[in-house]
């Protein structure tokens, strides 16, 4: 079982590696599996609600506008994310309009990807749909996913760890660009793809990633190419950071009381 989840792991890695450039390899991030809880366990409060949210999913279906955001989120790509998050970060986020920033995403989301492989062999917990033996609400995915872990949840990762770093550099639209990321989040349980427990969890784990990247060099410096890429995008749009506090005004006013 280890050696055959060590070997999903590399050939993973190996996959991600080919299309993107990881800030760092997976040795060099926070282990899931130590820093998570185990899935909750059938017949357990937790699990109950995982199967009413599942229920609560399938509702959700009804509302051709909620179910097409579904399917669209269920779009495993990076092209996928930047799309989510072009609207309420501000701007396209696309290889041509926001090079900076899409090189940001697709080299932050590399790294963080792999911090999903072991948990999932590990754990190699049964999707909804696959535990009900039910469809999907998207087909492919019964093909696609079924035979892999679904804790934790790789697009609710990806979709955190984007809309903290784009919150960062567009503070001003932070609200409405985490506001994205639990619709995203949503999707894969409304899809019957995940449990609302892996989706939970999986928060926590952008955040334990999301420190992480904050501690590469090359993060940082690529996060500030796209910090300045933004201004001069949408000059428009004032950083929330810089926004004097009021003791700061009250300093301002006192100094400048103390001039005249």
């Amino acid at each position: 079982m280890k050696r055959t989840m060590l070997s999903l792991v590399a050939v993973s890695i190996a996959a991600m590696s080919a299309f993107a450039a990881p800030y760092c390899g997976v040795e060099a991030l926070p282990d899931l599996i130590k820093c998570l809880p185990a899935p909750p366990e059938p017949g357990s409060a937790d699990f109950a609600r995982d199967v009413a949210r599942y229920e609560w999913g399938k509702e959700q279906r009804k509302d051709p506008e909620r179910a097409a955001l579904a399917r669209h989120d269920s779009v495993w790509s990076y092209a996928t994310v930047a799309d989510a998050f072009s609207k309420p970060f501000g701007t396209e986020i696309s290889p041509t309009n926001t090079p900076s920033t899409w090189k940001l995403l697709e080299d932050s989301l590399s790294t963080t990807d792999q911090m999903r492989v072991a948990p999932k062999a590990f754990y190699h917990r049964r999707r909804p749909f696959a535990y009900f033996n039910e469809e999907p609400l998207c087909p492919k995915e019964d093909g696609v996913w079924r035979d892999e872990g679904s804790y934790p949840s790789g697009h609710t990762m990806r979709s955190m760890v984007a809309a903290l770093i784009l919150a960062e550099i567009n503070t001003a639209k932070a609200d409405e660009i985490i506001v994205r990321a639990m619709q995203y989040g949503e999707s894969r349980v409304i899809a019957g793809a995940h449990w609302q427990s892996d989706v939970d969890m999986t928060r926590i784990a952008a955040a334990i990633a999301y420190s992480r990247l904050h501690t590469l060099p090359a993060f940082l410096s690529q996060l500030e190419l796209a910090k300045k890429e933004f201004a001069a995008l949408r000059p428009d749009v004032r950083d929330l950071r810089e926004r004097p506090t009021l003791g700061n005004q009250q300093n301002q006013q006192e100094n400048q009381q103390g001039q005249t």
